[in-house]
C-alpha cells in the first residue's frame, strides 16, 4: 500500500479514535509536548460510558482532561510516573497517585509485563515520506509504550521539532492504529529560571570540578543555567554531553564553543539527551540538528552506557538530606513532590566513570511559611519522606557553605562534614543531634 494511502485510511477523528478504550482497559501516554491533548478530550467526554479505566502519564505540563472532568475518580484513575507541579497539586487532592520508578528501568517494566497497557498514545511530528513519525523532544519510554500496546492511536502535531536519534526516536506507520491531527497546538516552554545569590555560590564551588574533556549532566533551573553561563566564561572546551534533560543552558555552552563531544566514548560527537524541555530556542536548536542525538531513557540512563564516558560529572538537586547522608529528592513528610527520574541512575554513573563524580547540590536553607528560615541539612528524614540516594551512594554534596565528598566516610564524618557546609545558624543543634545520635566526637571541629 502507498504509505500516504495507508495514512488517510487511519486518519479519523479524535472521537472516533478513543473508540478503542473499553472499561477495565490500561493507557499509556507520552508525557511533556508528547502528551496527548484531544485525545484526553475526546477520552474525557466519553467518561459516562467509562469505567475503571486506568491512565499512566509522566511529567505532565498541561491540565489532564480526563482527571478534571472526573473529578470523584467515577471513571478515570490517573497516576504518574514523575510528578510535575500540575500533578503535585492533583495529588494532594487525591485525583493522582504515583509510580516508584528509577528512570532507566521503566521500559524494562513494559517489557518484563510489570506493566501491560492496552492503548498507548502519543503526540508526534508529521509522518515523512518513508512513513515515519518522529516522537518529538521526548524519547523516554516512548516506544516502548507503542511496541507493547495493544492498540496505538497518535496525535499529529504539525509545529512538534523533529529530534534526530541513536534509535527508538521514530515509528513507522505500519506500528499505527489510528491517526488524529492537531492544528499545531503550542509547544510547552519553560524559560531559564533566574538565578538566586546561592545558586551563584553553589556554581562557584561546582565549576572547580568541571575540567576540558568532562561530559556533563545538568537538571533544570536557575543553577544549571549558572553553571552553564560560568562554563562559557571560563573558556572550557570539548565537553561531551550525555544527560537526561536537555535544557537551554546546553545551547548556550554549545553557542560557546564548549561543547563538541570529542572526548566522550559514547555517541561520539552527538548531544545526547532523552528528552528536551525548554525554550522555542532550544526546540529550534534540536530542530533537524544532527549533532543531537535523542534516545530513550533505557539507553540514556543505563549507568551501565553512562558510565562509559570518562569525567563524568552528574549535578542535581535535592529537597533535604539528613546527618546520615541520606537523600530526599522527591517527597518531604508523606508528600510526593516529583520523583527519583534519573537521580539514582546518574549518581551511580558518575562515580562508575573513570575520573567521574557525582554532586547533589542545594541551597542550605529554605523558606518556611511564617517567613522563618529552615535547614535542609537535618538530623533525620522525617515520617514519610521517601529516600531518594541511599547513603552508600551519595557522592558529593553541595551547598553555598562548599562542597564535601562523603564516599567511604563513617557515620560520624558524614555528620561532621554535612554540618561544615550547613548554615552557621543550624549547626550547634544539628551537632547536638548527632552526638544524642552516636554519630559524633567530641574532638570534631567545625568552622
Amino acid at each position: 500500500m502507498i504509505l500516504q494511502d495507508e495514512y488517510n485510511k487511519k486518519l479519523v477523528s479524535p472521537e472516533e479514535a478513543v473508540k478503542v478504550v473499553k472499561s477495565g482497559d490500561r493507557i499509556d501516554w507520552s508525557s511533556f509536548n508528547g502528551q496527548p491533548v484531544l485525545l484526553d478530550q475526546a477520552l474525557a467526554a466519553r467518561k459516562e460510558e467509562l469505567s475503571d479505566v486506568h491512565i499512566r502519564g509522566a511529567s505532565s505540563q498541561r491540565q489532564v482532561a480526563c482527571v478534571e472532568q472526573d473529578q470523584k475518580r467515577e471513571h478515570f484513575i490517573y497516576s504518574s510516573w514523575h510528578m510535575s507541579s500540575y500533578e503535585r497539586k492533583l495529588h494532594d487532592k487525591n485525583l493522582c497517585n504515583f509510580n516508584p520508578v528509577a528512570f532507566h528501568e521503566r521500559s524494562q517494566y513494559y517489557e518484563t509485563g510489570h506493566v501491560a497497557p492496552d492503548v498507548g498514545m502519543m503526540q508526534v511530528c508529521p509522518m515523512n515520506k518513508y512513513g515515519y513519525f518522529s516522537f518529538g523532544p521526548q524519547a523516554n519510554s516512548v516506544y516502548t509504550i507503542l511496541k507493547h500496546s495493544k492498540k496505538v492511536l497518535v496525535e499529529v502535531n504539525p509545529i512538534m521539532p523533529v529530534a534526530l536519534g541513536g534509535r527508538d526516536e521514530i515509528c513507522h506507520i505500519s506500528e499505527v492504529d489510528y491517526v488524529v491531527e492537531n492544528p499545531g497546538i503550542p509547544l510547552i516552554e519553560v524559560k531559564p529560571a533566574t538565578p538566586s545569590e546561592k545558586d551563584i555560590a553553589i556554581a562557584r564551588h561546582i565549576i572547580k570540578e568541571i575540567h576540558d574533556g568532562c561530559c556533563i549532566q545538568l537538571g533544570i533551573g536557575g543553577l544549571p543555567n549558572t553553571i552553564g553561563q560560568m562554563i562559557a566564561e571560563a573558556g572550557i572546551r570539548h565537553l561531551g554531553v550525555h544527560t537526561e534533560m536537555l535544557a537551554d543552558s546546553y545551547v548556550d555552552m554549545y553557542e560557546a564553543g564548549c561543547i563538541d563531544g570529542t572526548r566522550k566514548a559514547t555517541e561520539r560527537g552527538k548531544i545526547s539527551y532523552t528528552f528536551a524541555l525548554g525554550t522555542q530556542r532550544l526546540y529550534d536548536f534540536i530542530h533537524m540538528n544532527p549533532i543531537c542525538a535523542i534516545s530513550p531513557a533505557a539507553y540514556i540512563n543505563n549507568p551501565n552506557v553512562a558510565s562509559q564516558n570518562p569525567n563524568l560529572i552528574s549535578i542535581n538537586s535535592c529537597l533535604e538530606i539528613d546527618l546520615f547522608s541520606q537523600v530526599s529528592s522527591e517527597s518531604i513528610n508523606g508528600r510526593q513532590i516529583s520523583g527519583t527520574g534519573g537521580q539514582w541512575d546518574f549518581a551511580k554513573a558518575a562515580y562508575m566513570s573513570k575520573g567521574g563524580k557525582s554532586i547533589i547540590a542545594m541551597s542550605s536553607t529554605f523558606k518556611k511559611k511564617d517567613g522563618t528560615l529552615g535547614s535542609r541539612i537535618v538530623p533525620t528524614l522525617g515520617g514519610g519522606t521517601i529516600v531518594t540516594l541511599p547513603r552508600w551512594s551519595v557522592h558529593c554534596i553541595c551547598t553555598e557553605y562548599g562542597m564535601v565528598d562523603v564516599k567511604g566516610a563513617s557515620t560520624w564524618e558524614r555528620a561532621e562534614r554535612l554540618i561544615s557546609i550547613a548554615h552557621p545558624d543550624f549547626r550547634e543543634e544539628l551537632i547536638k543531634e548527632a552526638d544524642r545520635m552516636k554519630i559524633w566526637l567530641p574532638s570534631s571541629k567545625i568552622k
